[in-house]
């Protein structure tokens, strides 16, 4: 017999326990039954609970019995309780008492029970598919980076507890008075819905500590089965609540716009009617609202909540508006609030995106908002179901493919040519392929000094290899010392017509020596390459160009790996570690990063120049690289003046190279290479104060800047939304 208790609560008077329990096969009988101290039976509530991912582990099938448990006791404080679970001839006995389990709710006891997590046929499972797709070294890499997260030092739920409002902040939001008292229509369509998370939805509700709202009801469910008297008992205790009862079921989108119409409002509010929302959303949207005038739409980040509405998870920490990221992922979904002019102007939801009806509408409404806050908050809890998009995406591939057309119908409505939408890394994760217009001309500009080897790994498999051959190369020698290499350019600009050798004859300054490049460059587009690059991806060009055509795009950027497939780059977070840090370093390519973001389209502060295209015609504008920033954060920099334009900055994660780092340069590892570092970061930090101290809208408050990996943020060393402070002086 096999078992785990997964959930251990104390509420009130009461015990809690979630779990599992199977024997040799999916057909043994399983029994279970609470006693006290002496042994003695006590009454207790039993359900029996689905769990397919206990019968797919252990069993390679799903079985038609349920294989978990809800089970919940009365308690005394200071007895001892006993679960028994009996089963192929075994009895297996589990003491619980209030110390018991305050110690499973240590630190220490958690960190062993992740160990102990990890110790099941699930991990051994997955280990070996991902063993034999990647092999023993990338294997080894994820292992390590899993135990190391074991020393976290917050679980989310314990994060949460420390940084939730308190109850004096609460009370003080309800007197709260703003200049501007915005009136929000809440909107839930319903369909059937449980009425225990039906309840909460509405008592979450009530609880708001803002109170100029209304509540703006569906009830789309079949004729017998509406929820009619209990939203007729709220409705009758307060008159901000408001019904209809449908009489069928007109669909996700036709229930919402039912609801819709009944709103009267400012600004729409689109919750679903089995979620919770935390009692302070209503006041920070109504606070972001005061804060930026003329905001047409408001999100929030968002956490997840298990079924039975006690425990918080797997939290969401979002970009300020971000859309290419927003092409890729609904990583938008709730809180959403809408002003209700826009609304109108927009139109509802519409059916045929049904399963992605809230994705289209909220790119019909971000595509004509003037303004667009982002509230860096957890302000909604979204329940989890096995059946659902939250925690099982594959359920529902219908809503995968409406999601596909509402980004197609996306770009035509912004006049962006796209050939397909196509399945990314996981389902909900979309990867546009663009047309491409025209054939221009791409210019290549890479520095070099010696290390012809690696200038030949670069150069040749583009022009051998590479999809796209409208190219020309820029190579600019700096300084080689070995004889070889200039036989090489010689031989090199022989066998490709394309490639010109221009020489920089002063010092070491990459920024200048990039410009200079430049000056010989007669594409519409630039392509900056370190020499130790190697083309991944044979379409890695098209793949860059696609963005960079587009109007409201400066610059792009690609992923970067090392040479063992861990990342080198996969775009740049303006504070990490003081002034600037590429994201994900070290993690494996086939690692899940932090909701996909690595394998995410979308757009950043800045990226490395290590591999990046931008448009000459920007980069004139812009006065090209600033010499002044000789070796270090002359591409940040650049990325910073792009966007100063008024121009995006995107990550294209299927634009895929290696990058060896660095072998031309060497490190910063004399006195000399220190201080020139140093004052660096000094002009770096004195040209943009600005996103060094108030943060990086494409990163988020709540994530540290001392890790790569978007982790939450240290509370025993980083304040919410502190920058992360330079050890370096500024004069």
């Amino acid at each position: 017999m096999r078992y785990s208790v997964d959930v251990v609560r104390i509420r009130e008077n009461s015990i809690q326990l979630n779990g599992w329990a199977i024997g040799k096969t999916p057909e043994a009988k399983i029994s279970y039954r609470v006693e006290d101290q002496n042994r003695r039976p006590i009454d207790h509530k039993y359900v029996s609970t689905r769990r397919d991912d206990v019968s797919q582990i252990y069993f390679k099938k799903t079985v038609e019995r349920d294989l978990g448990f809800d089970i919940q006791f009365p308690y005394e404080r200071g007895k001892d309780y006993y679960l028994v679970i009996c089963g192929d001839g075994r009895k297996i006995r589990i003491k619980y008492n209030e110390d018991l389990i305050a110690k499973r709710s240590s630190v220490a006891h958690k960190r062993k029970q992740k160990i102990k997590d990890l110790m099941n046929m699930e991990t051994v499972h997955v280990a070996w598919d991902f063993f034999k797709e990647n092999g023993l070294k990338a294997l080894i890499l994820k292992s390590r980076h899993k135990i190391q997260g074991l020393d976290n030092d917050y679980d989310y739920a314990e994060w949460w507890n420390l940084t939730k409002p308190t109850k004096e902040e609460l009370a003080a939001q309800r007197e709260a008075v703003f200049p501007e008292m915005p009136k929000f229509s809440i909107v839930i369509p319903v369909f059937k819905t449980p009425e225990k998370y039906l309840r909460e939805m509405l008592d979450s509700i009530l609880d708001q500590t803002y109170k100029n709202w209304e509540l703006c009801v569906a009830d789309g469910s079949p004729a017998g089965q509406s929820v009619e008297r209990i939203l007729k008992k709220y409705a009758e205790e307060d008159s901000r609540i408001r019904y209809r009862v449908l009489g069928k079921n007109l669909g996700i989108a036709g229930n919402t716009n039912a609801a819709m119409e009944m709103a009267e409002g400012d600004f729409i509010v689109l919750a679903d009617h089995d979620d919770r929302m935390t009692p302070n959303a209503l006041y920070e949207f109504a606070k972001a609202i005061n804060e930026n005038p003329g905001v047409d739409v408001l999100y929030s980040d968002e956490d997840k909540l298990d079924m039975d509405g006690g425990a918080l998870f797997d939290p969401h920490f979002k970009p300020d508006f971000n859309p290419d990221l927003l092409t890729s992922v609904n990583y938008i979904c709730h809180l959403l609030a809408v002003k209700r002019v826009l609304v109108s102007w927009a139109g509802g939801f519409k059916e045929e995106y049904d399963g992605a009806q809230d994705y289209d509408f909220i790119f019909r409404c971000t595509e004509q908002a003037k303004k667009i806050c982002h509230v860096p908050r957890v302000l909604y809890h979204w329940r989890c179901h096995q059946d659902s998009t939250a925690s099982n995406p594959e359920s529902k591939l219908y809503a995968f493919e409406a999601g596909s057309r509402a980004i197609m119908a996306h770009y035509e409505r912004m006049g962006i040519q796209a050939e397909n939408v196509e399945k990314g890394v996981d389902y909900g994760i979309y990867h546009t392929k663009f047309v491409i217009n025209g054939n221009p001309l791409v210019s290549v500009v890479i520095p070099n000094k010696d290390h012809t080897r690696d200038l030949d790994q670069c150069i040749r498999p583009m022009m051998t290899k590479g999809t796209y051959k409208n190219l020309e190369f820029v190579v600019v020698e700096n300084n080689s010392t070995d004889p070889q290499t200039f036989s090489y350019y010689e031989k090199i600009q022989k066998e490709f017509p394309n490639v010109r050798v221009v020489r920089w004859e002063r010092e070491f300054n990459y920024a200048a020596i990039n410009n200079f490049g430049v000056g010989f460059a007669k594409g519409e587009y630039l392509l900056f390459l370190n020499n130790d690059v190697e083309m991944i991806a044979e379409n890695f060009v098209e793949e860059m160009l696609g963005f960079c055509q587009r109007d409201d795009v400066g610059c792009v950027g690609a992923r970067l790996l090392y040479e063992d497939d861990t990342i080198q780059h996969a775009g740049v977070v303006v504070g990490f570690g003081g002034i600037a840090g590429h994201t994900f370093i070290g993690l494996h390519k086939a690692e899940n990063s932090y909701f996909h973001r690595a394998m995410c389209a979308q757009d950043y502060s800045a990226v490395t120049a290590a591999c990046m295209m931008s448009k000459k015609s920007v980069f004139e504008k812009a006065g090209g690289f600033t010499e002044e920033l000789a070796v270090a954060f002359n591409d940040i920099d650049y990325c910073m003046k792009v966007r100063s334009q008024g121009k995006l900055v995107v990550y294209a994660p299927y634009a895929v190279l290696h990058h060896y780092e660095s072998k031309s340069r060497g490190l910063e590892d004399t006195p000399e290479k220190v201080a020139r570092f140093n004052k660096e970061v000094a002009i770096f930090a004195k040209r943009w104060p600005d996103i060094l101290k108030k943060g990086d809208p494409y990163y988020n408050p709540n994530l540290t800047l001392r890790k790569s990996n978007f982790s939450l943020r240290d509370l025993k060393k980083e304040k919410i939304g502190e920058p992360y402070k330079l050890e370096v002086p500024l004069d």
